[in-house]
């Protein structure tokens, strides 16, 4: 039996997203607001509307416990709420300033993920309101998130149709194209499945897109973590081919060379082993500019390569790029950055800290040397 017991018509514009708590319900809309309802007789709370995003909010969900809502919106924010009060606790920027799509807590309510139109997804930490990891899609914008019952990866899901898995280090564990067109929405049953052989569990994962079709997918943390660990080895190893390498020149926006490379048959070893000598002499490459290009991209895969195995120290890691810094600055909010990223932050984002969304007292960046030497020296220990 299905019966309509109560509607709702406050919102202005479109309704985009709905939410359920232990007793509350959440709506959001076109018109920029959120809205919260009482579940014992639908009667508006009274500090709703909640008001602050500028343009459509597209997604509201609360935290596990209930006391905190996140919505997210067309202005490049989301935001947490005191669901008590109606009080602003946080407003977290993205870091590129496209409009956010997505949010979703993790089962512990320790980090919110908030995807983006231009494929960016970062965790937030939800107690401190600090970026936590930021990383991207190949394709496409984000129009689906979930965590997995354990909280130890989480889903996304793309405008492309492609479905792919992270880590709570927000490391890439698995990524395929799993419908025609865009993908709308996944979820996670909350019971797992056992293997009753090895005694490992699998998550049951639904994926449903624009092409028709609802997918289920059973999901090992164990089996994606192993079939990615193999895949890094792979991608930053000698056992590239000269396919491989082709790739890896089109992603370094050196595409113009993969003919230049295919017709001396580089691969993977010869990749690493080029010189500038190499470069102009046996390659015939004429452009200096050019030569020095692509041997300061092999030396960044040189890096990658003899500090895969070890893992780069948090601390090394600038937390705009989320790669190891080469030039360390301290900003004014107290944590240090790559000196080039922070600048082009500071002069796109009208001076608010990535790790804080507050305003910077001052734009000035001073360099770390201290954290530079340590940097160096790990390098040092990690190269030989």
């Amino acid at each position: 039996m299905v019966k309509l017991i109560h509607t709702l018509a406050d919102h202005g514009d479109d309704v985009n997203c709905c939410a359920f708590s232990f007793s509350l319900l959440a709506t959001c809309s076109l018109d920029k607001t959120i809205r919260l309802y009482s579940l014992r007789d639908f009667t508006e709370l009274p500090h709703s509307p909640l008001k602050f995003h500028t343009y459509a909010v597209h997604c509201c969900c609360f935290s596990p416990s209930g006391h905190i809502l996140a919505s997210c919106s067309t202005d490049g924010t989301t935001v947490l709420w005191n669901t008590e009060n109606g009080q602003m606790l946080a407003v977290m920027e993205q870091p590129s300033g496209s409009p956010v799509r997505v949010c979703q807590f993790s089962p512990d309510s320790t980090c919110l993920a908030s995807g983006a139109a231009d494929g960016t997804v970062v965790l937030w930490n939800a107690q401190s309101y600090k970026l936590y990891r930021c990383g991207s899609v190949k394709d496409g914008s984000l129009a689906a998130c979930a965590f997995s019952p354990n909280g130890s990866f989480f889903v996304t899901g793309s405008s492309c149709g492609d479905l792919t898995v992270w880590d709570d280090k927000m490391r890439c564990l698995h990524s395929e194209k799993a419908h025609d067109l865009g993908i709308t929405c996944c979820d996670f049953s909350s019971q797992p499945v056992s293997d009753g052989e090895q005694g490992l569990q699998f998550f049951r994962l639904a994926s449903c897109g624009q092409d028709c079709q609802v997918k289920i997918w059973i999901v090992s943390f164990t089996h994606i973590l192993a079939r990615s660990t193999e895949h890094q080895l792979k991608q930053f190893t000698e056992d590239w081919s000269e396919e491989d390498v082709s790739t890896w020149l089109c992603a370094q926006d050196l595409k113009d060379l993969v003919g230049i490379f295919k017709m001396n048959n580089i691969d993977g070893k010869e990749l690493l082993n080029l010189t500038k000598e190499s470069l102009a002499d046996d390659l015939k490459i004429e452009s200096l500019g050019l030569r020095s290009k692509v041997l300061r991209k092999i030396e960044e895969l040189r890096t990658k390569v003899k500090s895969l195995s070890s893992g780069i120290p948090d601390e090394f890691i600038c937390p705009i790029t989320r790669e190891l810094m080469k030039d360390p600055v301290i900003a004014s909010d107290g944590y240090s950055y790559e000196k080039e990223a922070m600048e082009n932050w500071i002069s796109k984002k009208k001076r608010t800290s990535p790790m804080t969304n507050l305003v910077l007292p001052s734009a000035v960046l001073t360099p770390n040397r201290t954290l530079k030497m340590a940097i160096n020296r790990w390098l040092e220990t990690h190269q030989k």
